[in-house]
């Protein structure tokens, strides 16, 4: 019996000998199409390469006519060839032109031939040009013949993306692989980045295509399967609660995809072909890639992604591949299709100047972590994985959500200028650290920044913040693989302080479940994980883990001052209950003899609407208040400030909301209660403006935002706009009225307010 594998492994022994000659781009594809024709008795093969503007040209033929080459060209879903490239599935047709895609290139004379096999050139999926073979006769090619042709496709690709084929491309036409791209994603993340991909996991790079001994490189693959399968079931075999919900799922479907004969069957195939063991897995991952890559079903979507990462896994098996180490370029743009919150504190911070993820949300921990550490960050970039190559070229714009990979030259000058407006602008902003936050009617507003990480701290005495209005202590749980210790606690919170120095620091106790979810605790999945078992309702449902938490805060401030919130309080009778565990922390302290804090306050975080019919009694109750705008508005709005479908539709300067908050403020100064608000709307300029109108006399806000907003007190005259702000306020709303947000801005540029 003939042995069919026998062809195509002499075709790809012939190819690597012409890889490795010293010939010029042209004649190895004219020799390339030669031997390809010949080993399959084809009297046609023809390689077609995508350009930029998205048609596919003809780079070499054998069998057509020789004056085509460079001059044919199909745009992308235009005949067989652009099918095949814009579908990244083969054709195998005995009759091509009864085809109905079938569209005839006079200046090819390829009229008289009938059978036709064209396979995309892929490349992580991503179709980078079409090969294709033809017969005078009528007749279906064989399996093996498909085989075959679609492992010299991978060949080929690798050719393109080394780049080889730029020498012989026309001038002023660009290939695919290298063509700009613009997209539009979701602003997680505000500020400006340049730089260079740096892909979080790097798409291995396999460099010895095919093999010499097929038996002992299906040998290798399964050494290297029962190698990943032994690591899987040795993962799901702990008992530890990270293993549990979602993080489960990924591993079963793990397991499912590494047990799967048919992905075996398919990888040994390419191994009889020709290929190396991870040749074979890289073009089984990328077929695979390439077929599910248009659906739209999310599970289907997400279980491509654990396919894609399963494969990797192998890869890295079979090279000894160890992620890390590689050096990163000064202007990192990390790019990845998702990422915890540790894996970006891994990146040395000075290298990183913004994150693109492919998924992610604007709750999304790693994003939190980001912009605490002040990278711009955009998500939900659709395919940028795939499109992107590590050391491209690429612009993050976190204030308009958009990503350009591989820009124009004219397009990077503009944002470098736009950049160095902005460092202008910060140099503006750092001179005034000195001055005093005092408006020109002489009223003075507390600016302060949020934090939630030790990176955070060097940036109050840059930024000229006067404290720190809010520290979220649930940053050092969610960046860590195991639920921290009493004495880790102490330690962290210890630090926050000494390099806090003089300035106040206002703790907020922890604030997980809902979106915050850490791997390690167990939680039941919920419908509503927003109105869910979070913050307050967490901890007093587990006295032990808030306990725990206050004996470090308190050991850490002794002989300090210490300020300490409650997050998400929905009645009186929590915060009564959270100051119960709180005294009984300070006694027993006392009792072993430790010092205490000389100053302990303790207050509020107003999110929750129910509270607004309770302000008298809260604040009977507490020391200080801190209304958390993001969660309050999203609850009196009910709107989902991460739904980008109906978070724009809902404008904060609201009337409704506006007059909620300047309730609150009616109800702090007559009870004389310390009022701050943290949020998006303390560290905009405008919003900020009406914050203070309302009668805030203290706010926090990201870092960066201090700059702008103590600009624009300097030139704010409080009392007038005060006045005309509350009036607008009082006034029945109707459909002639104008909106607050238009009120405040013809306010700022009537009073040259700097915005």
């Amino acid at each position: 019996m003939r042995d069919l594998s026998a062809g195509p492994r002499v075709l790809l022994r012939r190819l690597r000998e012409l890889m490795a000659e010293p010939l010029e781009p042209q004649e190895r594809l004219d020799q390339i199409v030669r031997q390809i024709a010949a080993n399959m008795v084809t009297e046609v093969c023809s390689f077609y390469v995508l350009r930029a503007d998205g048609a596919l040209e003809l780079f070499a033929t054998e069998g057509l006519n020789k004056d085509a080459v460079h001059q044919s060209q199909l745009k992308m879903g235009q005949g067989l060839v652009g099918t095949i490239a814009a579908s990244a599935r083969a054709l195998n047709l005995s009759d091509a032109q009864s085809h109905p895609a079938f569209t005839y290139l006079p200046e090819t004379g390829e009229e008289i031939y009938h059978s036709f096999l064209g396979v995309p050139i892929l490349r992580a999926g991503r179709s980078l040009g079409v090969l294709t073979v033809q017969n005078k006769a009528y007749r279906k090619y064989r399996e093996d013949e498909l085989e075959a042709l679609e492992t010299t496709a991978m060949v080929l690709a690798e050719m393109i993306a080394t780049g080889e084929l730029r020498q012989i491309t026309r001038s002023g036409v660009e290939l695919d692989l290298t063509r700009p791209v613009s997209m539009d994603a979701n602003a997680f993340g505000d500020g400006i980045g340049l730089g260079y991909v740096v892909l979080h996991e790097p798409r291995m790079v396999v460099t010895d295509l095919l093999n010499d001994d097929a038996d002992a490189e299906i040998k290798r693959l399964e050494e290297a399967l029962d190698s990943l399968r032994i690591s899987i079931d040795d993962m799901l075999s702990r008992r530890d609660v990270s293993m549990e919900g979602e993080h489960r799922a990924v591993l079963e479907a793990y397991r499912m995809f590494a047990h799967d004969r048919g992905w075996v069957r398919k990888l040994e195939e390419a191994i009889r072909n020709g290929l190396s063991a991870e040749a074979a897995v890289e073009k089984v991952q990328s077929d695979t890639r390439a077929r599910m890559i248009h659906m739209t079903d999310p599970y289907l979507r997400e279980r491509l992604h654990d396919f894609d990462d399963l494969a990797n896994r192998l890869l890295r098996k079979l090279t000894g591949f160890e992620p890390g180490g590689a050096t990163l370029p000064e202007d990192a743009i990390i790019v990845a299709r998702a990422m915890g919150a540790a894996e970006l504190l891994d990146y040395p911070r000075e290298a990183i100047r913004g994150l693109v993820l492919e998924d992610g949300a604007v709750t999304s921990h790693v994003v939190i972590v980001a912009r605490a550490m002040g990278i711009p960050v955009v998500g939900q970039a659709a395919g940028i994985v795939s499109l992107a190559e590590n050391r491209d070229a690429i612009i993050v714009d976190g204030d308009d959500g958009q990503v350009h990979l591989r820009p124009m030259q004219d397009l990077q000058d503009a944002y470098a200028e736009k950049v160095r407006f902005r460092a202008r602008r910060q140099e503006q902003f750092r001179a005034l650290r000195g001055v005093e936050s005092v408006s020109i009617d002489g009223v003075a507003v507390s600016l302060n920044m949020n934090a939630g990480l030790l990176v955070d701290l060097p940036q109050l005495e840059e930024a000229g913040a006067e404290g720190i209005g809010l520290f979220r202590t649930e940053l050092q749980f969610m960046i860590s693989s195991t639920m921290p210790r009493i004495e880790e606690q102490e330690t962290f919170y210890r630090s926050v302080l000494r390099q806090a120095g003089d300035h106040p620091v206002t703790f907020r106790s922890l604030d997980i479940g809902g979106d915050k979810v850490v791997p390690y605790f167990r939680s039941a999945e919920e419908e509503n994980p927003a109105l869910g078992w979070r913050a307050i309702r967490l901890s007093l449902d587990r006295p032990a883990l808030l306990r725990g938490q206050y004996r470090a805060l308190l050991r850490a401030a002794e002989g300090q001052e210490l300020k300490l919130m409650v997050p998400m309080v929905t009645e009186v009778e929590e915060l009564r209950r959270a100051k119960d565990l709180l005294k009984k922390e300070v006694n027993r302290l006392s009792r072993l003899g430790h010092d205490l804090p000389r100053r302990l306050q303790f207050g509020a975080m107003l999110e929750v609407p129910s509270l607004l019919w309770q302000l008298d009694e809260l604040m009977a109750e507490v020391d200080f208040l801190s209304v958390g705008s993001n969660d309050l508005f999203q609850f009196v709005m009910a709107v989902d400030r991460g739904n980008s479908r109906v978070s724009d539709r809902f404008d904060p300067l609201n009337r409704p909301f506006l007059r909620i908050l300047r309730q609150v403020v009616e109800a702090a100064d007559r009870t004389r209660t310390p009022l701050t608000l943290c949020g998006e709307l303390a560290g905009r300029t405008l919003s900020a403006m009406a914050l203070i109108g309302l009668g805030f006399r203290s706010i926090s806000m990201s870092p960066a935002s201090i700059g702008p907003v103590k600009s624009m007190l300097l030139s704010l005259d409080v009392k007038a706009l005060e006045s005309e702000l509350l009036a607008a306020l009082s006034e029945r709303e109707t459909e002639n009225s104008k909106s607050i947000r238009k009120i405040l801005a013809q306010f700022a540029e009537n009073n040259n307010v700097s915005l």
